[in-house]
């Protein structure tokens, strides 16, 4: 048993040397990390890009679509002979050459498509936002379930040094015969216990801080070198309420203007456009295997042969069997449907608020009550020790006691680091921030 309690000690002061080299993380930082490997987020950020590449402006669409063509041809046995337009028995080459554009002056589609595509963008970056606030809660939640652990596995430490000092002193009195050996007994079971409590909430605690870096897809870390700091806010309720900002609702409205915007652009598809239009066109024409054929040179035929168009023309929709009409009120329905998403979504993130925050007050009650039980459970321990040491109590009611001192402390750190876990927790549904 005194090699048990040597290697015991040793281990602590190992523990206490590891600390020198320790490194810490806090909320923040593994957040900060955590947004900057997630795929997710940058297969988002990829998608903003693309739509914004993807966005033409008003005098974008409005500029003139210009097009080249040419087109070579041949004729044989009964053709048309491009200089006549007359039909003769003779093998032809043909030649044709366009240049056509046109522009339209007045598109209510183009102004409608426009306003669109910056919507697209802001909706490309809101569907980004809400992937992160999502993201952040499962941080948070990772990050206070690793602390929680971290924090506990220090008390039981504190508390795993007293007992080798007790299970030391324990033994030396029960070998001058000052303590029965039952004594000894209680104590080494008491000792026993506790060990076997440090080493399984040691394991939990590094099997939480892996799924934390796993969750941060952060591998390159050391995570038995790892401590988590508790994370300090000072931000008040009043500033909180100044600002109410949340991913979902903004995205929920985002789709109402995207709606209200397909209204308009299907309600284009009923007004006039007026194009104008500019075409250059010219042909190369000659009689292939025809004695004494008279061809004109190709460089005056396209000087002899070309022709210009320009003009200007008025589309007005009359009639299309009233499917724009079908698709305008299927768009305002569209609409409707969005408009309620926002409703909805603000439904959903009040009532999550109303809960946290119940929780919340709920915690804040308790956490009086189980500070005096926890000073309650300190003074009972010094008295019970005093007289464990004068051996006026047996060892198994002091273990009993210290035992209750150990869950009031348990009570009290889970209560604290719950009322900052659900603080932030609010902090980022209300405001997508810590």
């Amino acid at each position: 048993m005194n090699n048990k309690i040597v290697l015991t000690a040793v281990f602590i002061l190992f523990c206490a040397f590891a600390s020198g080299q320790e490194n810490p993380w806090s909320l923040t930082k593994c957040m900060d990390m955590a947004l900057q490997n997630n795929t997710e987020i940058k297969i988002r950020q990829l998608q903003i890009k693309r739509t914004q590449q993807s966005q033409n402006s008003v005098l974008n669409r409005m500029l003139p679509v210009v097009n080249l063509y040419g087109e070579q041809g041949y004729n044989f046995g009964s053709s048309i002979d491009p200089s006549t337009n007359g039909r003769v028995s003779s093998n032809i080459q043909n030649d044709n050459f366009n240049l056509n554009a046109r522009t339209n002056l007045i598109d209510f589609s183009a102004f409608a498509n426009a306003k669109k595509d910056k919507i697209n963008i802001e909706l490309a970056k809101a569907e980004k936002e809400v992937i992160e606030n999502e993201y952040k809660l499962q941080i948070l939640e990772s990050y206070y379930q690793a602390l929680y652990t971290q924090e506990l596995l220090k008390i039981q430490k504190e508390q795993l040094k007293q007992a080798v000092f007790n299970l030391d002193r324990v033994t030396k009195e029960v070998t001058i015969g000052s303590k029965p050996q039952s004594d000894l007994y209680d104590m080494q079971l008491s000792f026993s216990e506790e060990e076997n409590r440090n080493l399984e909430t040691e394991q939990l605690c590094g099997i939480k801080k892996t799924q934390l870096f796993q969750l941060m897809n952060v591998m390159d870390v050391a995570t038995d070198e790892v401590v988590l700091e508790p994370y300090l806010n000072d931000r008040t309720t009043e500033d909180l309420e100044n600002g109410l900002y949340n991913p979902k609702i903004k995205l929920a409205e985002l789709n109402h203007q995207s709606s209200l915007k397909a209204i308009g652009l299907e309600r284009a598809s009923n007004l006039p456009t007026l194009s104008a239009y500019y075409g250059f066109s010219t042909f190369y024409y000659k009689t292939l295997n025809q004695e004494n054929a008279n061809t004109v040179s190709f460089k005056n035929q396209l000087e002899d042969n070309k022709s210009q168009q320009i003009g200007m023309q008025l589309n007005v929709p009359v009639f299309n069997g009233f499917r724009n009409n079908k698709k305008i009120d299927a768009s305002k329905i569209e609409s409707e449907k969005a408009k309620l998403s926002i409703e909805k979504e603000k439904q959903e993130l009040d009532k999550q608020v109303v809960l946290e925050e119940q929780n919340k007050k709920n915690y804040l009650q308790l956490q009086h009550k189980l500070t005096e039980k926890q000073g309650y459970a300190k003074a009972s321990l010094a008295t019970t020790q005093a007289k464990f040491t004068s051996g006026k109590v047996e060892a198994i009611l002091y273990s009993a006691v210290k035992n209750q001192l150990l869950s009031a402390q348990y009570e009290v750190l889970k209560n604290n680091l719950q009322l900052q876990y659900i603080g932030l927790k609010i902090n980022l549904l209300k405001k997508d921030s810590l």
